[in-house]
């Protein structure tokens, strides 16, 4: 199912929360519309590509790891594989016609986005308090699109959510999996770890593969908001020092706008 998503979600990170709700919600009835939503939340609290991680957490809801890692592959592998066969062959500037396609891709988006967000709307915001924290929260980020903004309008919808929201009845979002504490500690030194050991490398190594690797790894521990959140500091941060031209780096986002599946395999573009 993850690598049947892979290869027909188009339309980027907020498209294909449409489609999971549509196929693992409605379609399959893996997930109640509420354990849907909770998913929703936690991955947004944390960085990197959200529909990704809601991918991850369905599969581990599932059948737990290994369902978690095949949900992952399966809807990761497909656009990766593409990015970086069109690295190899394909022409550094997007056709007309590729264009036109991408623009009808994009409004077919805009009409799965709307029926998702007015399905999820109706199961999560039965109330007044839930609704106008829903309208709240649209405010701000109509007019701030940073991973700033993003944050700290989640963190606010939190705390308010946690005054007026006492009375109504969550239901857990249970997992298969035990929630292990030095498992978690572990993963959080790894994850620490990482960051200071590629940023450390990549001072004396400015110009190789582990400064590449220190960008991209550093994009995905500081940005919330997905693709095309990260993807304006990626050019930031290759375009002027010369690891990619501005030309080529637009037309990957370009052919990555075509592709189906998550935005953030423009790495598989640009790392070759």
């Amino acid at each position: 199912m993850a690598l049947k998503l892979g290869l027909t979600s188009f339309g980027g990170p907020i498209a294909h929360l449409g489609y999971y709700e549509r196929t693992y919600v409605r379609q399959r009835q893996w997930l109640s519309s509420k354990q849907y939503g909770a998913f929703i939340s936690l991955c947004q609290l944390l960085p990197g590509p959200t529909s990704s991680q809601v991918g991850f957490l369905v599969g581990l809801h599932r059948a737990g790891w290994m369902g978690a890692l095949a949900a992952w592959t399966g809807f990761t592998l497909p656009s990766a594989l593409l990015m970086y066969a069109f690295a190899l062959y394909a022409p550094p500037d997007p056709s007309r016609r590729m264009q036109a396609v991408l623009h009808g891709l994009m409004l077919t988006a805009v009409v799965v986005v709307a029926q998702a967000v007015w399905s999820m709307a109706r199961s999560l915001a039965p109330d007044l308090p839930r609704r106008s924290i829903a309208v709240a929260a649209f405010v701000p980020l109509l007019f701030f699109h940073s991973g700033v903004a993003q944050f700290v309008t989640l963190v606010g919808a939190a705390i308010v959510g946690g005054i007026l929201c006492r009375s109504a009845r969550h239901p857990a979002a249970k997992l298969p999996v035990e929630p292990y504490t030095h498992v978690a500690w572990a993963a959080l030194a790894l994850f620490l770890v990482l960051l200071a050991g590629l940023s450390g490398i990549a001072l004396l190594l400015p110009h190789g593969p582990i400064a590449l690797a220190n960008i991209f790894y550093r994009s995905g521990a500081f940005v919330f908001g997905g693709g095309h959140v990260v993807l304006p500091l990626l050019q930031q941060a290759l375009v002027p020092t010369g690891w990619v031209s501005d030309d080529r780096f637009l037309a990957g986002y370009g052919i990555a706008q075509a592709m189906p599946g998550p935005l953030f395999t423009l790495a598989a573009y640009l790392g070759q």
